[in-house]
């Protein structure tokens, strides 16, 4: 199916051409068929000869509703430009044709209505039409004159090129991509008795399956939601591929909960924002915008701040967040009026904070030089490093080759790094550790946590912590129990050097008489102490504090192994010259060390 949106000045006979197309009444409202006025948005459909399906979007012409003719045109890849012959171009006219400017819809055709009331006016409209339409996506759509009149008695007369040249048309516009990530951009809500709540919207791109998860964006947030059923052209289906009018039956889901503007997305494949940095594409100027504007994109239509940056580039800063991508096409508008203000253009959806003297300037340089299908390199380069998923949600392409400049590392090249900026956190980790050192000499280094954080303040800052040991062994440090240091480099024991010394001497010469509590506190050696003395290597500490000699170990293998086997804990003590309170530790040591066994609850034997 091809999804055709209308188009056109109010009363220039849109709905009738609809309805002669497909047989349908594409008003929907009691109010709009009284008035003949179309409203709101309206749905048909029909085959066309060649086989292919189109469904059409029939948008309100009259000014008032002009946030509902953007609503139906917004997602739609194809336009219907209605003109009437015995009216002319006229204004409204001129405001459908600036939307279908700045959404950048390539692809339509022109359609001159009411021929037979005016035929003398005929070529002096299509000239008119042709005029109004230079520089804009339509410039060079194909013109068809239709005799079909405003009343629905002359039946499908002059219809006949109209569906030729339609049909060439659609097979010209570029085939969706049904693989995609799903974006639907909701335009009704409603419930259905025994089924519940329904959502109806045209789905230009990915496609749904029935039991789907999917992530309902809407003005209290994103949520989770599942895929019930599908119906498209008034019938279920299974699955739903673009392009195709579809009507999706949510789970867990309450109607009056959902409106016009929400959108259906794949989860966790979208950047959801509120902060956007555009480029102008029709329009005038963001350097004399008013402040307050709103954005319309698909459905949507959302209060937005904007902040000039030039008068070509911008940030908008969004009422509420919604999923937007690179290449995204919006359509400005000062509140109230009827007007497009300016068409623009999504560059990034993850734009860096303003908060120093010069930063507009800056960005506004920056944006002045990026290209409109985004620059991969450029992100990673801004970032120091990213995720090649993320790279993919902003909506960046050709990631099949890692850029020049750019070095893949983690599982499956997962993240891209800029070599510069894994420079930079290196040098900031190397200076980060040594201030720890000379602040806290009998430290074991600096904590990982801490490293983390201190990466997460630099500038760039380390996106991610899980990049912190690609840093580590950038920065030439090593780990140990979660402490970074320089490798090689001994522990400064600083003013706890004699105490440690004088501690070493009496240890030498007995090997197994630990030191009391109070002896410890006599040589000012506390916990941290005699901590960062076992990091150098020049003590042991064992359960229940006593401390020896890193050879005492091996010393007491020696004596145990003299002993009959197997042998009693009196007996260890005896042989080891020392008392109970430094024999269990001790032995229990050797059992953790697999040097000695446990017989029972008395003996214990040296493994061989």
């Amino acid at each position: 199916m091809y999804v055709v949106a209308t188009a056109g000045h109010v009363d220039h006979g849109k709905s009738t051409l609809v309805r002669a197309l497909t047989g349908m009444e594409p008003d929907r409202l009691a109010e709009e068929r009284r008035r003949g006025l179309t409203i709101d948005l309206g749905f048909a459909w029909t085959r066309l000869p060649s086989g292919r399906e189109v469904a059409f979007v029939d948008v309100p012409g009259h000014e008032r509703f002009l946030a509902n003719m953007l609503a139906g045109v917004g997602p739609a890849p194809v336009v219907c430009f209605v003109v009437a012959a015995d009216k002319g171009w006229q204004e409204q006219s001129s405001d459908h044709r600036d939307a279908i400017a700045a959404l950048g819809i390539e692809h339509g055709i022109v359609v001159i209505t009411r021929a037979d009331r005016a035929p003398d006016r005929v070529s002096e409209t299509i000239e008119q039409t042709r005029i109004a339409l230079v520089g804009t996506p339509l410039e060079h759509a194909p013109v068809v004159v239709s005799a079909l009149p405003a009343d629905e008695s002359a039946g499908t007369a002059g219809l006949g090129e109209l569906v030729a040249r339609l049909d060439e048309v659609l097979a010209a516009a570029p085939a969706p991509d049904a693989a995609a990530r799903v974006r639907l951009w909701i335009d009704r809500s409603f419930t259905i008795r025994g089924a519940g709540t329904v959502v109806t919207g045209s789905l230009t791109a990915g496609t749904l399956h029935q039991g789907d998860r999917l992530q309902l964006v809407g003005e209290s947030g994103a949520r989770t939601t599942a895929v019930r059923g599908l119906h498209s052209r008034n019938a279920a289906a299974t699955s739903v591929a673009p392009h195709a009018r579809v009507a999706v039956n949510l789970r867990d889901v309450v109607a009056d909960s959902v409106h016009r503007g929400d959108a259906l997305v794949t989860p966790d494949a979208w950047p959801i924002v509120d902060v956007i940095d555009v480029r102008r594409t029709t329009g005038s100027g963001f350097s004399d915008a008013p402040q307050q504007l709103v954005m319309h994109i698909g459905t949507a239509a959302v209060q937005a701040r904007l902040r000039p940056l030039g008068d070509d580039h911008a940030r908008l800063a969004l009422a509420r967040p919604l999923p937007l991508q690179l290449g995204d096409r919006l359509v400005l508008r000062s509140p109230g009026s009827r007007f497009v203000f300016a068409g623009a253009l999504v560059l990034d959806a993850d734009p860096p904070a303003l908060t120093r003297r010069g930063d507009g300037a800056r960005r506004a340089a920056a944006l002045a030089a990026r290209s409109e299908t985004g620059d991969a390199a450029v992100e990673v380069e801004r970032r120091g490093a990213m995720p090649v998923e993320c790279l993919r949600r902003l909506g960046l392409r050709g990631l099949d080759a890692v850029p020049e400049g750019i070095a893949a590392v983690g599982r499956d090249g997962g993240w891209w790094v800029h070599p510069p900026a894994l420079d930079r956190w290196a040098r900031r980790l190397r200076e980060a550790v040594a201030e720890k050192l000379r602040a806290d000499p009998l430290s074991p280094g600096l904590a990982e946590g801490a490293a983390a954080d201190a990466l997460l303040r630099a500038e760039p800052p380390l996106p991610d912590a899980s990049l912190l040991p690609l840093v580590v062994r950038r920065a030439g440090l090593e780990s140990r129990s979660g402490a970074l240091r320089p490798p090689g480099v001994g522990v400064d024991l600083g003013a706890a050097e004699a105490g440690i010394a004088r501690l070493e001497r009496r240890l030498r010469e007995h090997p197994f008489a630990a030191p009391e509590a109070d002896e410890l506190s006599a040589l000012r050696l506390g916990a941290r102490e005699l901590a960062a003395a076992e990091r150098a290597g020049r003590l042991l500490r064992l359960g229940g504090g006593i401390v020896l000699l890193p050879a005492a170990p091996a010393e007491a293998m020696r004596r145990l192994s003299s002993l009959e086997q197997p042998f009693t804990t009196s007996e260890a003590r005896r042989a080891l010259d020392t008392t109970r309170r430094v024999a269990i530790p001790l032995l229990e040591h050797l059992d953790a060390r697999g040097w000695t066994r446990r017989i029972d609850g008395v003996q214990r034997t040296v493994v061989r």
